[in-house]
């Protein structure tokens, strides 16, 4: 019994002395050939597998990234686009109908509820972000609360228009200075940030990998350290294992680079063509619209709607410049591949917003000179092929299949950058087996020979 102490101490200085010993063991190994052989041989299978599977994830990330922009991020964009789209024409379309003498057109009518419901439905579509931030969540919010008050004031302004009631008019004005002064803001804001997300992961996507590219350039460095080492020592000028590791890993970095470089060029395509264009055409559709209530309001005024006409005419410059050939409209032509059918739709918008500024000075040139009745058939006759109605359908009508088609191309690149990557990510992992079982095999022949 009384040695059971000395026996206690005994055990744990033998553990305390294990890690020094084991130390002193690698260090006497190291000190020959073989043991050197073997911790290179050690050396070089982890470094290969964390530079094959640190690849792989590089490369899986990347396409996640370029999943997440096609099925979820940009989508989530256009629904903000619908939210503010949708809300603008809804205030256009409802001082329009409110111009009309006698019945509503029904046409007008429905063109109104359909874009409300719209925007309820994109508004829905843009709250069920899971990353939406607490930003973006004040503005769907505020457009939820301030939407019913919205509607309710523009029935309103028809329920006593329709009786003949002045005050309809203003009940109407009441609901665009809500609209633009409160919703639209909070549509627009909600708008821009989901597209600079879209921008962001763009960025990401088309980035450079610069650490898997660091630890497979070290491995490459490692493998050629150890074959010079190996000549060095042996006097065999190639070492079997170790070449094939070697060509394993270089044709890992030549298909990467490869591969890397084309998706980079069409996710670069992708938002030259297609999201930047989007951008663009999404303003120069908004500017139109707000321009058009902006027209409309003019006459709902009677006289009092000098404000309205100044922002028209701010809009339209930003839209579509003085005479046409300007504004957001004359930028992204000026990006747009000819031959195109956006190239297309931006020549047909540019063409409609010529017609429609025409229609527009000659309805406030008999509005101010007194011919209100002539002026406001002018401004909302869809009959009428030189009226300012069908002009701004027109445009308003190419300005969506140009959004569409820039969307389109957004997606078509995109795609085409993430298969660019396809079977790279798991090819690394089979690169990287096929590298490590050559360096095994190529320093095991060297070790064969202290035996």
């Amino acid at each position: 019994m009384p040695q059971e102490p000395d026996d206690a101490r005994s055990l744990l200085a033998a553990l305390i002395a294990l890690p020094g010993s084991g130390l002193r063991s690698v260090i006497r190994s190291a000190a020959m050939t073989p043991g050197r052989l073997t911790i290179i041989a050690i050396g070089l299978a982890v470094l290969t597998a964390l530079a094959s599977i640190t690849a792989s994830l590089a490369v899986r990330d990347r396409s996640d990234t370029m999943a997440e922009l096609t099925e979820r991020r940009e989508p989530l964009a256009a629904a903000a686009q619908q939210v503010y789209r949708a809300l603008s024409d809804a205030d256009a379309t409802a001082a329009s109908a409110f111009l009309a003498t006698g019945e509503e057109p029904a046409e007008l009518r429905q063109r109104y509820e359909d874009d409300i419901a719209m925007a309820g439905s994109s508004l829905s579509k843009a709250a069920s972000d899971p990353a939406a931030t607490l930003r973006m969540t004040a503005q769907i919010d505020v457009i939820s609360q301030q939407l019913p008050v919205y509607t309710g004031l523009v029935e309103t302004a028809r329920a006593n228009n329709r009786q003949g009631f002045p005050v309809g008019a203003s009940y109407l004005r009441e609901a665009s200075a809500l609209m633009r002064s409160v919703i639209l803001p909070a549509a627009e804001e909600l708008y821009r940030t989901d597209t600079e997300r879209v921008a962001e992961q763009q960025d990401d996507a088309g980035g450079f990998p610069v650490l898997a590219m660091l630890v497979v350039v070290a491995l490459l460095a490692a493998l050629v350290s150890t074959q010079r080492y190996l000549t060095r020592r042996t006097n065999r000028v190639l070492n079997v294992g170790l070449v094939l590791a070697t060509v394993a890993i270089g044709i890992g970095v030549l298909w990467s680079v490869a591969a890397l470089t084309v998706q980079s060029v069409l996710i670069g395509a992708g938002k030259d063509d297609g999201t930047e264009q989007v951008d663009l055409l999404v303003k120069a559709r908004i500017a139109a619209l707000k321009a058009r209530a902006d027209e409309t309001l003019t006459l709902v005024a009677r006289g009092d709607g000098g404000g309205y006409e100044q922002e028209f005419i701010l809009l339209s410059s930003r839209l579509a410049g003085d005479d046409g050939s300007g504004g957001w409209l004359a930028e992204v032509k000026a990006t747009a591949t000819d031959g195109t059918r956006l190239a297309s739709e931006v020549s047909a918008a540019q063409d409609s917003a010529v017609q429609w500024l025409r229609a527009h000075a000659d309805v406030r040139e008999l509005d101010n000179a007194g011919d209100y009745g002539d002026a406001v058939r002018l401004a909302i006759d869809g009959g009428n092929p030189d009226g300012a109605a069908v002009a701004f359908v027109a445009l308003d009508d190419h300005l969506r299949a140009a959004i569409d088609e820039a969307r389109q191309s957004f997606f078509d690149d995109t795609t085409a950058a993430s298969r660019a990557l396809t079977l790279l990510a798991p090819g690394w992992i089979v690169l990287g087996v096929v590298a490590a079982l050559g360096v095994g095999a190529g320093i095991r022949e060297r070790l064969r020979e202290y035996r």
